[in-house]
């Protein structure tokens, strides 16, 4: 069992919704905290059969249950639940603590997401700080963080099992898409394309559907939170810069599998593209778990250098270069940068070298432990 870093109230006074990917712990993490608390499960086929024929079922459960406080898992799966819920909160005053992968249902029927009245929480797959002793680069970056597969020798067959169950019973049978076949080409594209600028047209050529339904298939990855959107900074350009956005997947265990990777060896081309992703997967946990305010984003000029990511209005820029030697040409976007921003002032280059040092112009050269160790103790910016 890992110690997650997101911290649900003891005793929540407010509703609150826990999102994150499938098999992330939500459900092991709503039991833990909560354990003499009701938990509906729409996973159960009896308990989504009787919602879905009758939402109002669930205010005569609550006075069955007689209390103020209960978890409902995969809420998703019935979006007509949230019109009760919500008459409970204002009318009963109740709690709910609600969990699910997959915003997207939601959305597409316009169902109630409870106006505010719900806070919202998230929670990842495992951070290098969540594993501790047992974390190790090189592994994470070829089994990815979910909890049950990190530990597991055997985790290219549950790779298989988590994308087919992703595939049949988020997208497939949540009609989210009308044939699934052109959707699984699209996903290898996509998981090819991960950490890279997205060009919906290009996609589009390649794939043979349309821009208009490429740029639906990642909303869908979005929604679904297997993957995410880096915007690109766009405050105040000095040059003619790049604003398409960028698209990371969540947990590599999807990436691995949909781009059919082997075994990625450290070092190598596909080391540095999966070095990236784990950057941007700590990176985010971080910002979310500490109730941050910045937001996260990248920076490329047209036709020229990149910096992979901004952290809030220039705070912070970071390099990530899986290599043990970083030098000159590594630097060319944090130099760039800083000409153009002059107001930035920590510029930094996660890398895998194996102290950390100071380059003449001010760039801080991080090793793996030291990033680790910077960031989740909130000394990296």
């Amino acid at each position: 069992m890992y110690r997650r870093l997101l911290k649900l109230p003891q005793q929540p006074k407010r509703s609150f919704f826990l999102w994150g990917p499938r098999q992330v712990g939500k459900t092991f993490l709503l039991e833990h905290t909560y354990p003499q608390t009701p938990l509906i499960s729409l996973l159960l086929s009896e308990e989504l059969a009787q919602f879905k024929v009758r939402p109002g079922r669930l205010r005569e459960r609550m006075r069955e249950l007689n209390t103020k406080f209960v978890l409902i898992d995969e809420v998703q799966k019935v979006p007509e639940l949230l019109d009760e819920i919500h008459y409970l909160i204002e009318k009963e005053h109740m709690v709910f603590g609600l969990c699910g992968s997959s915003a997207r249902k939601l959305k597409k029927t316009h169902a109630n997401l409870l106006g505010g009245r719900a806070i919202r929480h998230e929670l990842f797959s495992l951070t290098s700080f969540e594993l501790g002793k047992e974390f190790d680069l090189v592994r994470f970056v070829n089994r990815g963080g979910l909890p049950a597969v990190y530990p597991d020798a055997q985790y290219r067959q549950l790779h298989k099992a988590y994308c087919s169950d992703y595939l049949k019973e988020e997208i497939f049978d949540e009609g989210l898409v009308r044939k699934l076949a052109p959707f699984s080409q699209f996903l290898e594209f996509a998981a090819l394309s991960d950490t890279k600028v997205l060009s919906f047209e290009t996609f589009a050529r390649d794939t043979g559907v349309s821009g208009p339904t490429i740029r639906g298939y990642f909303d869908i990855l979005n929604d679904t939170l297997i993957g995410r959107y880096l915007p690109a900074y766009v405050h105040r350009p000095k040059r003619k810069i790049v604003t398409s956005p960028k698209f990371y997947f969540t947990d590599l265990s999807v990436v691995n599998y949909f781009a059919q990777r082997g075994e990625i060896q450290s070092r190598s081309e596909l080391f540095g593209k999966a070095f990236e992703n784990w950057v941007h997967h700590e990176l985010t946990a971080f910002l979310s778990y500490y109730e941050r305010s910045e937001r996260l984003s990248y920076w490329r000029v047209h036709q020229g250098p990149e910096v992979d990511f901004i952290v809030g209005f220039m705070k912070v820029a970071i390099e990530a270069k899986a290599t043990s030697n970083v030098h000159m040409d590594h630097l060319k976007g944090l130099r760039e940068l800083a000409v153009c921003y002059p107001e930035l002032k920590n510029r930094y280059v996660i890398s895998l070298e194996s102290s950390s040092r100071r380059t003449d112009d001010g760039v801080t050269i991080l090793s793996v432990g030291d990033f680790i160790k910077r960031l989740w103790s909130e000394k990296l910016f």
